[in-house]
């Protein structure tokens, strides 16, 4: 999906797709404000004797409709790939605006002509909206070419992007003091939780079934607490439960050692988050994890994922704790820090 997004203009993606929308959404408005007016069945073809085919309101509607998001869709996408030369972008996108706004033209110019009409097959296309129609939608398809910018604009990312650069230029050390992780507990638990809440909330869903929902909903819930997002720089370390809810956010200055160990999880009270006697863990299982020691004394212990996680996180840790002690502080928030 990343890749996708960069090959293509997000703007004239949001505007081919959201665009032939909203303009069938607006003809079967339309056509629904006439329908009391018009014959049944409507016409969908004409000779020069009047209506020759016919088909139900709906189908003439539905049918218009999706033919207008689907041409539009086709035309303008061809406006949206960045790999694409740019004169061609904004004459597809003109065109597409064009074209959709003439099949619009042309339907509501047949549904007006059969206004009033009591059989279908006397009835003509409106020809004042059909020519109304289409010069609106040449001229407001040359407006459309003329100014969309089918250059890549500067964005916010861009400056975003800029900063993290310069701030690795300026300060070589700043990746190697950043590490981000997930961790979750083993599959096998998460199978453990699903055999021990669709189960019976199959059943008890049978007699009561907003309490077997509620059942999976809370299983799901339990499930998402066993994964944590950590993140250590030279701010510090914070743990997010499910990757969300902060539950620890300590200075690098408030911390004295950082080592690897190998942990039980019942040695600090079970899986999750868990406080209690000066002492905080976020544990998703047994195994790998970051022990931490605090100035004040306390200790935590931090699920690290694997024995290579473990040590180059109480690494990161070391480091940056030693650099807040040495007055050198966090990296400006507004450069930010990469991913890892």
């Amino acid at each position: 999906m990343g890749k996708f997004l960069d090959s293509v203009d997000a703007k004239a993606l949001r505007f081919a797709i959201g665009f032939p929308v909203v303009l069938a959404g607006a003809f079967v408005f339309g056509a629904s404000l006439l329908r009391r007016d018009l014959p049944e069945p409507l016409a969908i073809r004409w000779t020069d004797d009047g209506g020759a085919a016919f088909a139900p309101f709906g189908a003439y509607v539905g049918g218009g409709a999706l033919v207008i998001m689907v041409f539009g869709w086709l035309f303008l996408y061809q406006a949206v790939p960045l790999g694409r030369p740019v004169l061609m972008r904004r004459i597809m996108m003109g065109a597409g605006l064009s074209l959709d706004l003439f099949i619009t033209s042309a339907l509501a110019a047949g549904l007006v002509g059969q206004a009033g009409v009591a059989d279908a097959r006397e009835s003509r296309v409106d020809v004042t909206v059909l020519a109304l129609g289409s010069g609106a939608a040449l001229s407001l398809g040359v407006v459309m070419a003329f100014v969309y910018k089918a250059d890549q604009q500067w964005s916010m990312e861009d400056d975003r992007a800029l900063q993290v650069a310069i701030a690795k230029e300026l300060d070589p050390d700043l990746t190697r003091d950043s590490m981000r992780l997930w961790v979750h507990a083993r599959s096998s638990v998460f199978i453990m939780i699903a055999i021990a809440s669709v189960f019976p909330a199959s059943l008890i869903a049978i007699a009561v079934p907003w309490l077997g929902i509620l059942l999976v909903v809370l299983a799901f819930f339990g499930a998402a607490f066993l994964f944590a997002r950590i993140k250590a720089d030279r701010a510090g370390l914070k743990v997010l439960l499910a990757g969300v809810v902060p539950v620890m956010d300590i200075p690098a200055g408030s911390i004295s050692a950082a080592s690897p160990a190998d942990v039980r999880a019942a040695d600090y009270g079970g899986w999750g988050y868990r406080n209690h006697g000066g002492t905080a863990a976020m544990l998703v299982s047994s195994g790998p994890a970051v022990v931490v020691s605090k100035t004040d004394g306390q200790r935590l212990a931090v699920s690290s994922g694997s024995p290579a996680s473990a040590a180059r996180l109480a690494e990161v840790l070391t480091r940056v704790a030693a650099r807040a002690r040495r007055g050198g502080g966090p990296a400006p928030a507004a450069g930010g820090h990469p991913e890892s």
